[in-house]
């Protein structure tokens, strides 16, 4: 008889289970691009809060000249005001030279066409306020639709997050 040719053979050996740890080549990368996107999604709504701060800002103060206004009822000192409050988003939402140097028909211009509306609110309405109410008594000044006309430039230049590149 002949001996059996298998009876020779010992049992198969399985390798080791795989462990966890350290994690492939592929996991690896995987977390890192998840990183990646974490990280530039709370910058990106850092930023993105950041754009409402500035509008925020100018509309608390005005209405803060709002109240001072109903208090002292003095036209000039709205006025002026306004026009400092205006001049400040102007500063952070256009470069400097463009805004800086501004007073008078120009300063009214600028604002208007930063409004963009064609009536020119600022230069042919009741915007002209701003450069007369300061430097000559007596002058009418419509105030709440000099305040509302404010609100909706301050919402409109510094609701579009001020891009200081221009516009």
């Amino acid at each position: 008889m002949t001996p059996d040719p298998l009876a020779g053979l010992k049992e198969i050996q399985l390798p080791p289970p795989v462990g966890w740890w350290p994690p492939a080549p592929g996991w690896w990368l995987l977390a890192l691009l998840l990183l990646l996107i974490v990280w530039m999604a709370v910058r990106w709504l850092a930023a993105r809060g950041k754009r409402g701060l500035p509008r925020a800002a100018a509309q608390a103060e005005l209405e803060a000249i709002r109240r001072r206004y109903r208090d002292d009822g003095d036209p000039a000192r709205l006025a002026a005001g306004l026009s400092r409050l205006l001049r400040r988003v102007a500063l952070g939402c256009f470069p400097r030279e463009r805004v800086a140097g501004l007073t008078g028909e120009r300063w009214l211009a600028f604002l208007d066409q930063a409004l963009g509306e064609p009536a020119e609110p600022f230069g042919k309405g009741v915007g002209r306020a701003l450069v007369e109410a300061p430097y000559r008594p007596g002058v009418p000044v419509e105030a709440e639709a000099l305040l509302d006309l404010a609100q909706r430039w301050i919402g409109q230049v510094a609701g579009k997050g001020c891009a200081r590149g221009g516009r």
